[in-house]
């Protein structure tokens, strides 16, 4: 499913929308009555790790003032963080199906479903799906013939069509309303607010070290690109129990999180692809060939992950040194 980096940047292309009334609306979903929003105003656009954050009002109530700081906060973050990009207007411009969005992951995992539906409010919670995507003004187009050979456009979950002439497009995603946003700041590994002695002593708990950065309650958007990336760039291996890690390692892996996630973020926002050294691939960047697993706890979701056993030994309980797991 799509990670961090790239709800945040479906989430820059929703801003350009905020404070616009939805005048026509359309889309496959079977579990959200789309009439339902129909001649609402999009009051707010939030992210909160993998989920994207939409917030309504009827179109006779006022534009709040917090909807406009945050859309033009948010359009500047852009700029700060891109200035080729940056410019007002181009965020939300039509863009090519770019190829690290082709590297998404299976359905999400417990830790990552999204709460049942607690009743109507005027949050719309959207959690995507493998190929999930967001795009503004314009749709996506097959690059492929499918299994059975047809040239078959992608099917839109939702379409919101604006007064403005300006529309956006949802696809493979859950939708369901909520009161307010379900999150905490601290854990978005791409917060300001991320809380890093919290995630550290997550790290420091007995289990592998890839089931606890899988964990959302802890690591809010990291997901299992970002997981097999930086355990390499921090040379851990994927099993090794987080207790028998030195603290120093331990903040380095922190450190490469946060690291990674926002050079990821930055290249979406320039339109560069990502170019991962481990995950999906054969060989590490020194050339050492890799291995794949499909690791998980016990009675939770299992991820395949990639390591270079050369560059990433084990440590082993009893172990004075590393030693490569056989």
């Amino acid at each position: 499913m799509p990670e961090g980096p790239s709800v945040r940047k479906f989430q820059l292309l929703t801003s350009p929308f905020v404070g616009q009334v939805v005048a026509k609306v359309g889309g496959s979903s079977q579990k959200l009555n789309v009439n339902d929003l129909n001649a609402l105003r999009l009051q707010d656009s939030q992210v909160h790790g993998k989920n994207l954050y939409l917030a309504f009002v009827a179109a006779e109530g006022p534009v709040g003032q917090s909807a406009e700081e945050t859309a033009l906060q948010r359009q500047a973050a852009c700029g700060a963080h891109c200035p080729a990009k940056g410019q007002q207007g181009q965020v939300g411009a039509p863009h090519a199906h770019s190829q690290d969005e082709e590297l998404q992951e299976p359905w999400h995992s417990r830790s990552e479903a999204p709460e049942a539906a607690e009743g109507r409010g005027n949050w719309l919670r959207i959690h995507f799906g493998m190929f999930g995507s967001v795009r503004a003004n314009e749709f996506s187009r097959a690059n492929r013939a499918n299994k059975r050979g047809d040239w078959k456009d992608p099917v839109p979950r939702l379409v919101l069509h604006f007064e403005s002439g300006g529309f956006l497009v949802f696809y493979n995603c859950r939708m369901l309303w909520c009161s307010s946003p379900r999150a905490d700041p601290a854990c978005d590994i791409l917060s300001v607010e991320f809380h890093r002695d919290r995630a550290l002593r997550a790290l420091c708990a007995p289990d592998p070290i890839c089931y606890t950065l899988l964990d959302q309650r802890y690591f809010s958007g990291l997901g299992n690109i970002i997981k097999n990336e930086i355990l390499y760039l921090a040379r851990i291996h994927p099993l090794t129990p987080g207790s028998l890690l030195a603290l120093s390692d331990l903040e380095h892996l922190l450190d490469c999180a946060v690291q990674f996630s926002s050079e990821w973020l930055h290249n979406k926002l320039c339109g560069q692809g990502l170019h991962p050294q481990v995950y999906q691939k054969e060989q590490c960047p020194l050339g050492h060939p890799l291995m794949k697993g499909t690791f998980g706890p016990l009675g939770g979701f299992k991820r395949l992950t990639w390591w270079c056993p050369q560059c990433q030994p084990a440590v082993l309980p009893g172990d004075e040194d590393p030693s490569p797991v056989t």
